[in-house]
């Protein structure tokens, strides 16, 4: 895991260019603060500036920037290609006797693209990376993102320099870089609470979608994307296409094609751990880890004290069973609060994923004993874990059918009880009928009630605002893949078309970015297993009724993990992971939200209308309506702008 940055210009500058590329490597040191390096041709229209986290080879032989043997190629690379040993045994196989330097895979990479070229190396390489080559033959540079978008890649002309790198901060750090604010993307921010691809917060500035390489010519400027790798074609286009073995069968498939999968991944030169929340997804990855290992696994959760956001205890009891060597943090409401400062620089355009606070919190205490760490992340995305699906199937066949009119009255009437009464409700009902979260559930199936089709429903599902132009000042927001038929297939089942969707935004452009940027903060790998696209594939190639199984969501998954693990220690109701920032608001937050909503300080710096946030913000410190999630989108925007651009 490294970060690396560079640019590429088409006219002579004045500058220090090395200088200039150590400072964009400086700008995102934590991303690897064991080594750096600096490249630049000798004309001066190309650099490269890279930042290395050691985790395989950790001697100089896997310095970077990195030139091929033949001289061909010089690459900067973030990531890990986990079945690199294999791509060198293919090359012995083709007869090649290569002098191999190290045992690093960034030079397995080189040799490969010698050998096959860049497009056909990517495609039989396993991992999450991004990358910069530079073609000394067809000068040109060429840029790479991994499949599922694990590691991140910004890219855009300032000018006459053409800027790319790992984060935002590296590109700013260049004296090109303009810092225009994209408010299209502030309304994208208000919906998603991300910044989805391919945009960015900067005008002129994009993220590389993942599954693509992006050629860019040095003599005219023009860029040419590439799809080495497309989500949409491994979805199910008709029922006759897929896995045709039977339940069990594809139990035992998914065991084998997991256990690859982690082997591969636990493959480090330095200390590995495993995040661990309790919950299916993360125990499985823990469980199938310490079964391929003679030594217990590291493993590590964090817990809150407050009701209903504390699986800390679960965790326990599962590490236990295991035998794995288990560390945990309860944390206290002010070790989450000291976090919120950090935020505007660990992500370095507004991001307001909540969660972004204790994913935080357990890398920071994870990096204190491990230097990888691999989570279950993607669980959901892949076999039908949100509480949306299940939502889909339960209730929207039966109410797309009732009148328009009913339908909103319904919705008015489950709007209009507050989130934290609907959770009063949920503390006096019977033990059977309780449901995590029971509020935020009832708001966002209200918001559901009036949707006309099964994509407006995803969509109402996953917004935060519902009409985030009528709040920027002169935003239109722009298309993403809700509605962009070229990148979201078009699939037969509605909850598969959610998962689909959920796995080409939610997933890149808000799960993996808060672990990225989590992460990377403190030095720490994060890897994901479930995203090695062998399994990707394998799962979007199962029937959905082995994922969602007489109303048992991840069934497939579920008994994978109850070879390991027993059921009593798994079944129970959905927990998100998250804080109580909605009664944090009201209290020890509120001063600092006082001043970034004050409504004269929205009006002087221009880009909200401040009359409905004003009000959401009387509202909720009332406790009237809890508004968090709407309020934290702003804050998230004001504290970023506070801190970037005052």
């Amino acid at each position: 895991m490294c970060g690396f940055a560079g640019f590429l210009n088409r006219e002579k500058s004045s500058h220090d260019l090395y200088e200039v590329l150590k400072l964009m490597g400086e700008a995102i040191r934590t991303r690897g603060p064991d080594s750096s390096g600096e490249w630049l041709n000798e004309s001066s229209t190309i650099g490269f500036s890279h930042r290395r986290l050691s985790i395989v080879d950790l001697s100089s032989a896997g310095h970077q920037p990195m030139l091929s043997h033949n001289e061909r190629y010089i690459i900067a690379f973030n990531g890990e290609i986990y079945n690199h040993l294999e791509l060198r045994d293919l090359l012995a196989d083709a007869g090649l006797d290569i002098n191999w330097k190290g045992t690093s895979d960034t030079e397995t990479l080189l040799a490969c693209f010698e050998h096959w070229g860049i497009k056909l190396t990517i495609e039989k390489s396993v991992g999450m990376f991004a990358f910069s080559v530079w073609d000394n033959q067809e000068n040109k540079l060429i840029l790479g993102r991994d499949r599922l978008g694990e590691k991140p890649l910004y890219y855009g002309w300032q000018g006459d320099s053409f800027l790319f790198g790992s984060e935002l901060k590296a590109l700013k750090a260049h004296y090109a870089f303009k810092s225009e604010i994209n408010r299209d993307s502030i309304a994208l921010l208000l919906r998603h609470s991300c910044i989805p691809a391919p945009y960015s917060i900067y005008q002129g500035i994009e993220k590389l979608l993942p599954g693509y390489l992006l050629e860019v010519d040095l003599k005219t400027g023009l860029s040419n994307a590439i799809q080495y790798w497309s989500f949409k074609h491994i979805c199910p286009q008709n029922e006759t296409v897929g896995y045709v073995g039977t339940a069990e069968k594809a139990v035992d498939d998914l065991d084998t094609i997991l256990k690859k999968s982690i082997k591969q991944q636990m493959i480090a030169d330095v200390p590995l751990g495993a995040f661990l929340s309790g919950g299916v997804d993360s125990s499985t990855i823990v469980a199938l880890m310490q079964s391929q290992s003679d030594k217990p696994i590291k493993t590590f959760s964090i817990g809150f004290n407050e009701d209903g956001f504390d699986e800390a205890v679960y965790a326990k009891s599962i590490a236990e069973h295991l035998g794995t060597d288990h560390t945990e943090l309860y944390v206290t409401p002010e070790d989450a609060l000291n976090v919120i400062p950090l935020l505007a620089d660990l992500y370095d355009e507004p991001f307001s994923d909540s969660s972004q606070i204790p994913t935080y919190l357990v890398a920071k205490m994870a990096k204190e004993h491990v230097t990888v760490s691999l989570s279950g992340d993607a669980g959901d995305e892949l076999f039908c874990g949100y509480n949306r699906y299940l939502l889909t199937q339960k209730v929207w066949k039966n109410l797309s059918v009732m009148p328009i009119a009913m339908r909103k009255s319904l919705s008015l009437c489950l709007l209009k009880i507050s989130v934290n009464h609907w959770n009063y409700i949920n503390k006096i009902l019977p033990k059977k009928l309780k449901l995590s979260n029971l509020g935020t559930k009832m708001h966002k199936a209200g918001k559901a009630l009036t949707a006309n089709s099964v994509s407006e429903l995803y969509k109402r599902l996953v917004s935060h605002w519902d009409n985030p132009e009528a709040v920027v000042i002169g935003a239109k927001e722009p298309n993403t893949v809700l509605n962009d038929p070229v990148r979201a297939p078009k699939l037969l089942n509605d909850i598969e078309q959610m998962m689909a969707l959920d796995t080409l935004s939610y997933l890149p452009d808000d799960i993996l970015t808060k672990v990225d940027r989590a992460c990377m903060a403190v030095s720490l790998e994060g890897r994901v297993p479930f995203l090695n696209h062998k399994v990707v594939e394998f799962s979007w190639g199962l029937p959905l009724r082995y994922k969602l199984n007489n109303g048992v969501s991840k069934w497939c998954l579920k008994e994978v993990l109850y070879r390991y693990v027993p059921k009593e220690l798994i079944d129970r109701p959905k927990m998100g992971f998250g804080v109580p920032i909605n009664t944090w608001l009201r209290g020890p937050l509120r001063t600092w939200a006082d001043k970034l909503l004050d409504e004269d300080r929205l009006l002087q710096e221009g880009f909200f209308e401040p009359k409905q946030i004003v009000t959401m913000w009387r509202e909720h410190k009332l406790g009237k309506r809890d508004w968090q999630d709407q309020l934290w989108d702003v804050l998230m925007f004001q504290a970023w702008y506070e801190k970037h651009h005052k």
